[in-house]
């Protein structure tokens, strides 16, 4: 077998920019950043979160505005 074919293990810190949480695991890479984790992510915690990650919400208002409000007009 050929020798130093596998790539270095490190003992990873995962940090979730959502709730702040920080937990190791092995990885290849030594440090992950993550938008949801496992503790904030609304399917394991059962309550409803906006996570608005680049602005998303606030461009489509900016272009739309209020829908509802424009066709009473």
């Amino acid at each position: 077998m050929k020798e130093n074919v596998h790539p270095k293990l490190y003992e990873c810190q995962v940090t979730c920019g959502g709730c702040g949480s920080v937990f190791t695991l092995p990885s290849t890479m030594p440090e992950i950043h993550v938008n949801v984790c496992g503790e904030c992510h609304p399917f394991y915690t059962g309550k409803q979160k906006v996570v608005d990650a680049e602005g998303r919400i606030d461009k489509f208002m900016a272009k739309f505005g209020d829908y509802k409000a424009k066709m009473k007009k």
